[in-house]
């Protein structure tokens, strides 16, 4: 029997700030925490949700900071990883956790920071294409995982990656090289663009550089799997095959053949099956 929290969370406050929640599935089943990506909203796991509900587990998909109207920031500084931490663990908090948690691309990467600094809150952790933060590191040694990272300098520019992206024609030559379907580009459009998120999200990459003292890499404790996609643009397989010296716990990768980036719209069946096979092999 779940001790979670059985009322229904549509938002909630923390740091001063109101985030947005899709609150979904059995509330008296297990809390599966999906934090998405860039540039994404929690709409981005709605195939995997439902997925997920159909086994019994009750999903929690916040739009992060940047993304949710109430929680835009004007700061770089306002967008530092403790932070987009701290803002995931008030959820799981607010929920009654631990929980089982889930993340895609900069979702991975705060979902990683947390297992990190607050384990304590996890059951299990699902990451998807994005590394653990010290083997990501070590990927950027080489040449591959730096020549794939292009963009990440690009986005540093203030206004130019806005100004770009925010141009229909433009931005869907951008993207859909990047291997986002017309449909993901559509979402982007219309849930980034159109709803005010974009330069949110381009804040995550802006405060890159002021890392807080206690987001060190270092080892995971909780049950883990990696999920990468050999069709991705943007992360080398060189850091993901690094992944499983920094987790001291349970640990599987899963590699999907013939898939972008866009794990979660584009291969959900896959994607909750790794979700679901990382809770029931826990």
């Amino acid at each position: 029997m779940s001790a979670h929290l059985r009322e229904r969370i549509t938002s909630y406050t923390h740091d001063g700030l109101v985030f947005d929640v899709v609150d979904d599935g059995p509330l008296d089943g297990d809390v599966v925490v999906l934090l998405h990506g860039f540039p994404e909203r929690a709409t981005s796991w709605q195939q995997v949700a439902a997925r997920l509900h159909a086994h019994g587990f009750r999903t929690l998909a916040p739009d992060q900071r940047g993304y949710s109207p109430g929680a835009r920031p004007p700061r770089r500084r306002d967008h530092r990883l403790a932070l987009l931490t701290a803002d995931v663990a008030a959820l799981v908090e607010r929920v009654g956790g631990p929980v089982h948690l889930v993340g895609h691309d900069w979702g991975a990467i705060v979902a990683w920071s947390l297992a990190q600094t607050r384990p304590e809150l996890l059951r299990t952790l699902t990451a998807f294409s994005v590394p653990h933060p010290g083997a990501f590191a070590r990927s950027m040694r080489g040449l591959r995982q730096p020549l794939r990272s292009w963009y990440v300098g690009v986005f540093q520019v203030r206004g130019l990656a806005e100004r770009v992206l925010a141009r229909p024609g433009l931005a869907e030559r951008v993207l859909r090289r990047g291997g986002m379907t017309a449909e993901d580009v559509e979402a982007f459009r219309t849930g980034i663009v159109e709803h005010g998120a974009l330069r949110g999200g381009l804040m995550w990459y802006r405060a890159l550089g002021l890392l807080d003292r206690d987001q060190v890499p270092r080892h995971v404790t909780v049950p883990t799997t990696m999920v990468w996609s050999d069709g991705d643009s943007f992360l080398d397989r060189s850091g993901v095959e690094a992944t499983e010296r920094y987790v001291d716990a349970s640990y599987e990768l899963v590699v999907l053949s013939g898939v972008t980036h866009w794990i979660p719209t584009q291969a959900p069946d896959a994607a909750a099956e790794a979700v679901l096979e990382r809770i029931s092999g826990t």
